[in-house]
């Protein structure tokens, strides 16, 4: 390995986790997201002989970030959550219609984005709100330009002339895409309770309603599950197509369809994604092991669960480095 080798490895690499949750917001998706950041380091590597420090080295990595993501993006298509597909709510005892082939929106593990001991959470490079389900979810209706345009000016504050230099548009058409961007984006955000919802976690963190619905599930006491539930709350869990609305008509939704039938069927272990808590459950097979089933991505409002999205993608244990079975439990 080369001087510039090493000078470049030793300037680029404390800047991965903050590249990994700028290409997720523009992705979707923390796989792609995984292989864009690997891919920026390459075309960074490449061309690092020719950086010329007119710009900032993270302006520069940031830019050859945010094109290799528009590249990648052309002709994809958007990454939704069920919520995201315009229908209105299911019946909780009809048929689940599974679509596996969707790219469906995926969760960012925590431990991708940020260290176990991280600073105070103002002097994070990476804020929570910044990679919020929520805001994700909204920015899937997006251009990829304005999706650039948008994260480039709204979430990292640059000037709209460095914008216009690194994505090569004018800052007249810098402005008028940002502002276009922030209309769609208020639309899809402003006044609902979909993805991501409150931003506030009582207390820092709710472990104690954690514990309770922790508890709940795994005694599968469904009317404890209904109280832990907002009257309004949401409920979708892709590769499915339906999303439910309703604690009683959640509480339907698992009583019916979930094959679960008494205590002991289902094991949770706590996780967090998106700066939300996350909860993977693992399901009691007839050999009695419990295996990977999906992980549940929670939304606090006040002391109540206002949002889950229950992913059943369980290659995403692996990438929230969760295991794919629980040991037995030892005898009481």
């Amino acid at each position: 390995m080369t001087d510039m080798d090493d000078t470049f490895l030793e300037q680029v690499e404390p800047m991965r986790r903050e590249l990994t949750a700028h290409c997720y917001r523009m992705l979707g998706s923390v796989h792609d997201a995984e292989d864009l950041v690997q891919e920026t380091y390459l075309r960074a590597w490449r061309s690092f002989h020719g950086f010329d420090h007119r710009s900032s080295l993270r302006t520069w990595m940031y830019r050859i970030a945010t094109n290799a993501c528009l590249t990648a993006l052309k002709g994809r298509q958007r990454r939704p959550l069920p919520t995201g597909l315009g229908a209105p709510p299911d019946d909780p005892t009809g048929s689940l219609d599974s679509r596996p082939e969707v790219p469906w929106l995926e969760p960012l593990p925590d431990a991708m984005v940020w260290s176990d001991a991280d600073p105070d959470p103002a002097d994070a490079v990476v804020s929570r709100d910044s990679v919020r389900l929520a805001f994700v979810a909204a920015l899937q209706h997006l251009t990829a330009q304005q999706r650039a345009v948008l994260i480039l000016r709204d979430v990292l504050a640059w000037r709209a002339s460095e914008v216009a230099t690194a994505l090569d548009l004018s800052v007249a058409a810098v402005n008028s895409t940002v502002q276009r961007a922030r209309s769609h984006l208020e639309r899809y955000t402003a006044g609902t309770d979909g993805p991501g919802g409150s931003t506030t976690l009582p207390g820092g963190r709710p472990s104690d309603l954690l514990e309770r619905y922790v508890a709940a599930f795994e005694s599968y006491d469904i009317e404890s599950m209904v109280h832990l539930l907002t009257e309004d709350a949401v409920w979708e869990m892709p590769p499915f197509t339906g999303w439910y609305a309703g604690n009683r008509q959640i509480a339907r939704l698992i009583s019916t369809q979930c094959p679960a039938s008494g205590a002991g069927d289902m094991r949770m272990v706590p996780t967090a994604a998106n700066g939300q808590p996350a909860l993977a459950l693992y399901m009691r097979d007839e050999g009695g092991v419990h295996r990977a089933f999906q992980i549940q991505q929670l939304t606090i409002d006040g002391d109540r669960v206002a949002h889950v999205v229950c992913y059943f993608d369980t290659n995403l244990f692996t990438t929230f480095g969760l295991p794919d079975r629980l040991p037995a439990l030892a005898p009481a």
